[in-house]
């Protein structure tokens, strides 16, 4: 089993900066890759960007420029920079973890509620 805790959310207004991070823990040996997801209220969960264990990312179109995954897997530690943030940003983060990118589920964290508000 492999334990993820998030942290780092809370209440930011438009055009400010937050970072989130991650720690895993437990059996973390066949993990490969790392990365955040959210789920904003009446939507489906969906992949903001990840990052594999020879540093790799990938990011979704709605954040490429303004958000930035960061980390050491070996390490166990995953961060997103995310900058000029937008009120569509709004949504509960999630911490994920999975031996490759293709794989369906993996190991997620409690997530972490960011709120993009004046």
């Amino acid at each position: 089993q492999v334990q993820l805790v998030e942290s780092g959310g809370g209440l930011v207004q438009p055009g400010g900066s937050l970072r989130l991070s991650c720690a895993a823990s437990g059996s973390t040996f066949g993990i490969n890759v790392m990365g955040w997801y959210r789920q904003a209220q009446g939507k489906q969960r969906e992949l903001v960007a990840d990052i594999i264990r020879a540093g790799n990312t990938n990011y979704a179109d709605s954040v490429k420029g303004r958000f930035t995954i960061s980390g050491d897997i070996a390490k166990n530690m995953v961060y997103l920079q995310m900058n000029s943030l937008k009120p569509d940003d709004t949504a509960v983060y999630y911490c994920n973890a999975k031996p490759y990118r293709g794989f369906r589920d993996g190991y997620w964290g409690q997530g972490t509620l960011v709120t993009v508000s004046s």
